[in-house]
């Protein structure tokens, strides 16, 4: 990441027409950019949410004039989804090229051709309906994003209508449910290994979406039976929620490249861990998400088998 000088950076309001219509969004350019070629995180909202609630809640303007990087916040449209949830639940909104994650891909693509962004850097996060929507972008555009960030998500394919989806919110299992398994589009950019590397937050106090949906949504990403988990308990500080924390990596190696990491946060509700009281849906108590996504992020460029095809690929 790289710092920026000005303490107030600007937040531009604008849209983008792609697959599924016309979708308003933000982008938050941190105060004193010159550009630079910065980072860029693309930050899914919940139901009922809308870009300034989330960006409110999860303090992310904050840290990326801090740290130096570009936030994109692509809105959801009442008349797309009434409580504006993304439709991760739907089929043609869990494919590549199709629908809602096509119309993210191309406005995430337009931010690259419209500001100076890392390409390798290129990071998608969400919570809830917003986190099972980045999971699918995760699965489907691995060329696009280096990695993703889940927040209290469902695994993609987990439900192919709304009444499924309810299920398998509650119970993290569904007559649909089956492993995410990566297949190259047609139009794909070279092939990539699997999802992209994903970091999974959830409490285990979730009444909304069952916490069993994390395990589902981190299948996906520790396919490779190379794989090794190692898990730390704590606490980040005192009167602040417990938790435990999993990392798979491709060998014992400690500096090993992680493929994914998962944080049980004890005793959170559906809510972003660590978040800020002035957005909804967020737990104050818990560990700094945002923090702890960006940190896995850094970690994480772009692999570097990936080459630019992918700016040709819907």
């Amino acid at each position: 990441m790289v710092s920026c000088s000005r303490e107030t950076g600007i937040a531009v309001t604008s849209s983008f027409t792609g697959s599924a219509g016309t979708h308003a969004f933000k982008l938050f350019v941190p105060g004193g950019y010159e550009g630079d070629a910065l980072p860029l995180v693309v930050m899914l909202h919940g139901c009922t949410q809308d870009p300034d609630d989330f960006a409110a809640g999860t303090q992310m303007n904050a840290i990326a004039q801090e740290q130096g990087f570009f936030v994109l916040y692509p809105a959801q449209t009442q008349r797309a989804n009434a409580t504006r949830c993304w439709n991760w639940f739907s089929p043609q909104h869990q494919r590549r090229g199709s629908g809602e994650p096509a119309l993210i891909a191309g406005m995430t693509r337009h931010i690259l051709q419209t500001h100076s962004v890392d390409r390798d850097r290129v990071y998608v996060a969400g919570l809830s309906a917003g986190g099972a929507m980045a999971a699918i972008l995760a699965r489907e555009y691995p060329d696009l994003f280096a990695a993703a960030g889940v927040h209290s998500g469902i695994v993609p394919g987990g439900a192919s209508d709304v009444a499924s989806a309810f299920a398998v919110m509650r119970t993290g299992r569904s007559a649909t449910w089956s492993l995410p398994t990566f297949t190259m589009p047609t139009d794909a950019a070279p092939p990539t290994q699997g999802s992209a590397p994903l970091i999974v937050f959830h409490g285990d106090a979730d009444t909304t979406v069952a916490i069993a949906n994390a395990d589902a949504v981190l299948a996906g990403a520790i396919a490779d039976a190379s794989v090794v988990a190692t898990t730390t308990q704590g606490m980040a500080a005192t009167g602040e929620r417990a938790f435990r924390r999993t990392v798979w990596r491709r060998d014992a190696a400690a500096d090993a490249p992680s493929v994914a990491e998962h944080w049980v946060v004890h005793g959170s509700p559906h809510a972003w861990s660590g978040g800020d009281a002035s957005g909804s849906y967020t737990d104050p108590a818990g560990p700094d998400a945002s923090r702890e996504m960006l940190r896995f992020f850094a970690e994480h460029p772009r692999a570097a088998v990936v080459t630019e095809a992918f700016e040709a690929s819907p």
